[in-house]
């Protein structure tokens, strides 16, 4: 087949060369411009941008798709395949490809609907997600469904690593769609609306802990938050200040100890552990202010965490 490549970020990047080697034609790949990263702020390409040159893929940059030649942009492309593009596709583009488009999404549909299936899957404490491939339409990620597949959320599995694993996934699922949009008999399926969930986008705001939550809540939105927008503390110094900590991955590691006055919500405990709401929580990897990701025993030691100091939320919510 004859496809146009819509992507931004490197969820889609297993697809595409998943695509390319399978023997379709990519016959462009369209993306969001590049942005300054990093201390420096340089400029740097966007993943499919990258992974597009190395595979000698003609591509497009746009802050807004829909503002492009269809004709021009799609190249004679039969069919458009999305995955993690950023922008709404709007119907000047479905209509110019032939069998409109199909997206690549990190959940399994109707469930979780949005911006941030992978990170909302760990928050709410889902045991199951996936990935489903399904036909582009004018209502945000409702249209049929091609395929899905599913894998299982490991214990302390951030969504960073949750990210890479469903991209990875979606790579031969959408290489079987195309087979099945290919062939005369077959049908997707219609999504059941009343059993639709949403994963609205999230924010600096959501980065907050509330301590005075269960262990498996605050351990799960740690988990959830890696590696944006980040659960973040601040860790009072023996200086009388504050230190910022960016918490990156935990553990429930009791679920009935209750706070007491000694030892209140965000407190450490005499193990380490950090007293919540109701049980306790290790934590396993944190990145100080300025820092790098670390093991929360190695930061312990270096900056000699006591028993009843108390992690504190960066403001009220």
């Amino acid at each position: 087949m004859r496809i146009a490549f819509l992507g931004t970020g490197d969820f889609g990047a297993p697809a595409l060369r998943a695509l390319v080697a399978a023997g379709h034609t990519v016959v462009t790949a369209i993306s969001q411009p590049d942005r300054p990263a990093g201390r420096g702020r340089q400029l740097r390409p966007t993943f499919i941008h990258a992974l597009a040159d190395g595979l000698g893929v003609r591509h497009i940059q746009t802050e807004d798709v829909n503002a492009l030649n269809p004709a021009d942009a799609l190249g004679g492309a039969e069919i458009g395949v999305v995955a993690a593009f950023g922008q709404k596709i709007g119907n000047a583009i479905l209509d110019t490809l032939p069998l409109g488009c199909v997206n690549i999404h990190g959940s399994l549909l109707p469930k979780y609907r949005g911006a941030a299936p992978v990170q909302w899957a760990i928050i709410n404490g889902d045991e199951v997600t996936g990935v489903t491939v399904f036909q582009l339409d004018e209502d945000w990620d409702a249209g049929p469904v091609w395929g899905r597949r599913e894998l299982r959320i490991a214990e302390t599995e951030t969504a960073s690593e949750l990210h890479d694993r469903l991209a990875q996934l979606g790579a031969p699922l959408i290489v079987e769609a195309l087979g099945a949009i290919l062939c005369a008999d077959a049908e997707p399926e219609t999504q059941d609306d009343s059993q639709a969930t949403h994963a609205p986008k999230l924010s600096r705001r959501d980065s907050w802990i509330d301590w005075s939550e269960s262990a498996f809540n605050v351990v799960r939105r740690i988990n959830g938050l890696w590696s944006r927008p980040v659960a973040t503390c601040m860790l009072p110094t023996p200086g009388g200040g504050n230190e910022r900590l960016q918490l990156a991955r935990a553990l429930v590691t009791d679920t009935v100890g209750e706070p007491t006055a000694e030892f209140p919500p965000g407190a450490f405990l005499p193990d380490q552990t950090v007293q919540a709401g109701r049980g306790r929580v290790r934590l396993l990897e944190v990145k100080p202010a300025g820092g790098k990701l670390m093991s929360f025993e190695a930061f312990a030691r270096g900056r000699q965490v006591q028993p009843t100091m108390r992690l504190l939320p960066l403001e009220e919510p």
